[in-house]
């Protein structure tokens, strides 16, 4: 028998949707640090909520799931060079079957209509070159195509499996080109312009509803257009309609629906997602109502209605099911409880938090906000901040973020300038400019709420961050002493340039398209914590992940070693937590409930 859970999940990840829309596929956790695998079933008339399929074994952040009609899940469990494929089956035995062994550098998977095989891989080598198999039951790989190049995505542009819509990166723009699969040949079919990016994203293979995204116009803007009737032919004149054209908000088709006419859109903007339901030839796009909250970027639409994934600060991970024509029909199914890591509490209640403007360095900040609305007079306020810095806080349930307000912290988590949801120009500010815009804005919402908290014989707010919040949070405890009670730092790096230095090369040239490379400078001086860091006068604990192959564990040991030559007390001013065996994610790993703990002690009391 499977006994694997004895806990719910607080977060489900990595959604995929069988090809039939009868079956879903997740990563689930219960706040421990492990991940495992969810089967759910979607048909009409069975129980709602996931399965645990398989044995058990922990799986990585990483593994790529693929969900298949039957309820079973195939998994490609990733190792540098080397990809393990397996089926696991949804029984109560919790068995699972690898299928095969592919040593590339890169393989992905793609969902197969037919019947005659489980998945598509393309697998990707050095030379470049992309090798093309059909993935069988029985674990073989029959290789159906070799192309030059680097291809990726995959959108099936009939309902047999035989054509397939690929990215091909060429020249350093992306081109969407269909696989012939039985003649293993690749023909042009979105090519707008030259100097284009032209990505298929959605297809009804059916009907012949193709949704785009293209930069012709002048910006990446959503298309439409419909397959002519002789599928062998390419597509005509794509058009870009304004309805669907929203410069402050990023759009996400999700799902085209069964009539073949209209397509789920996901609107992100700010933290907070909406639904809308675009119908291409009508013109049109209608809201659809939803509770406040996060959508999960994918989805499907079947004759019953359209699922979707969701969260919010106080709903766990779970999947939405609802009738974009049916007001009110929205559900949510993946009922939460009992949990792990807070007190023993088998159904915690989660703690409510709501959306509010701060006043920034220049302007208004969106902050989520827990601890209600006299949440300014609480005995403890937090000011936490989100990493990236090409990131944002999310209207979604956050474990460290509830088991703080659970503890009676309130928090406050602004999107400050720099963070994605707010337009282009928004989050332009930061490159070339780490430590700047976005520092001033922290600053002045600290010194606010320091002011009124004072106004109430109350201490200053603390500061928390995580990755590049951590990096903001240590210049402002640095740059502004006085306004803070206490700081924490989680997986810091120390500039920029200094990063850039000692990371991987793949998180070197990450950095330096944000603008890493440049160390910012004005009449506060350099953006370099080593410079600044003898400033801090408050209570200070950093933890680092001695595995952490994002950000090395180096920068906060040269912090360490900087606060020493100062004449900083561990033990007294500081307090440095290495974590053996974890890498970046440090707070969703082995312990993580154990780790929260000591940082929430920390955070009330400020003892190090």
């Amino acid at each position: 028998m499977n006994t694997m859970v004895t806990t719910r999940p607080l977060r489900r990840i990595s959604w995929s949707f069988s090809t039939d829309g009868g079956h879903a596929a997740c990563l689930a956790t219960p706040g421990d640090g492990t991940w495992r695998v969810e089967s759910w079933s979607l048909l009409p008339g069975r129980a709602s909520g996931g399965l645990p399929v398989g044995t058990g074994a922990g799986e990585r952040l990483h593994t790529q799931l693929l969900a298949l009609p039957d309820g079973r899940v195939l998994v490609c469990r990733h190792e540098p060079g080397r990809h393990d494929i397996a089926i696991l089956e949804a029984d109560e035995a919790g068995s699972e079957r690898l299928l095969t062994t592919v040593r590339l550098p890169g393989l992905r998977l793609i969902p197969y209509p037919g019947s005659d095989a489980l998945a598509i891989a393309l697998g990707a080598d050095t030379t470049p070159s992309t090798t093309v198999w059909l993935v069988r039951e029985d674990g073989r790989l029959d290789a159906v195509a070799e192309l030059s190049g680097l291809y990726s995505g995959g959108v099936w542009l009939d309902p047999g499996g035989r054509r397939l819509a690929v990215d091909e990166v060429r020249g350093g723009r992306i081109k969407t080109v269909a696989l012939d699969l039985d003649t293993a040949t690749v023909r042009p079919f979105l090519e707008l312009t030259d100097e284009s990016n032209d990505r298929l994203l959605l297809c009804d293979p059916v009907g012949g509803l193709l949704v785009i995204a293209s930069d012709a116009p002048g910006s990446d803007r959503l298309g439409w257009i419909r397959l002519p009737a002789d599928r062998a032919q390419p597509p005509g004149q794509v058009r870009f309609p304004e309805v669907v054209h929203v410069p402050d908000a990023q759009i996400r088709p999700i799902a085209i629906a069964p009539d073949g006419r209209r397509v789920a859109l996901q609107l992100d903007r700010g933290a907070t997602s909406r639904l809308a339901v675009w119908a291409p030839e009508d013109g049109t796009m209608t809201e659809v109502a939803t509770p406040e909250g996060c959508l999960g970027a994918v989805g499907r639409w079947t004759g019953p209605g359209l699922r979707i994934p969701f969260s919010a600060p106080d709903r766990p991970g779970c999947l939405a099911r609802l009738d974009p024509d049916e007001p009110g029909s929205w559900r949510q199914d993946g009922e939460p409880g009992p949990f792990i890591g807070f007190d023993g509490a088998d159904r915690p209640t989660w703690r409510p938090a709501h959306l509010e403007l701060l006043v920034g360095g220049t302007g208004p900040v969106e902050s989520i906000v827990y601890g209600g609305p006299d949440w300014r007079g609480a005995e403890h306020v937090l000011l936490a901040l989100h990493g990236g810095p090409a990131a944002a806080w999310r209207f979604e349930f956050d474990p460290l973020l509830q088991r703080l307000a659970s503890a009676g912290i309130a928090v406050v988590a602004p999107n400050q300038r720099g963070s994605t949801g707010y337009g282009a120009r928004f989050a332009r500010e930061l490159h070339g400019a780490w430590g700047g815009p976005d520092l001033a804005d922290i600053t002045a919402i600290g010194r606010t709420l320091g002011a009124e908290r004072a106004a109430f014989g109350l201490g200053p707010p603390a500061l928390f961050g995580v990755s590049y919040g951590a990096y903001l949070a240590l210049l402002a405890a640095a740059f502004a002493p006085n306004v803070w009670s206490r700081a924490l730092a989680v997986a810091p790096f120390l500039s920029g340039p200094r990063l850039i230095a000692e990371a991987s090369l793949p998180v070197r040239a990450l950095m330096t398209r944000l603008g890493g490379e440049v160390e910012y400078a004005d009449e506060l001086g350099p953006r370099d914590v080593v410079a600044v860091c003898e400033r801090i006068r408050v209570p200070l604990l950093f933890v680092h992940g001695d595995r952490d192959d994002t950000i090395p564990v180096g920068q906060s040991r040269t912090l360490r070693h900087t606060l020493l030559r100062h004449g900083r007390g561990e033990g007294t001013d500081f307090r440095y937590l290495e974590l053996p065996g974890l890498g970046h994610e440090v707070l969703t790993g082995d312990g993580a409930p154990d780790l929260h703990a000591r940082l929430t002690g920390f955070l009330q009391t400020g003892r190090v």
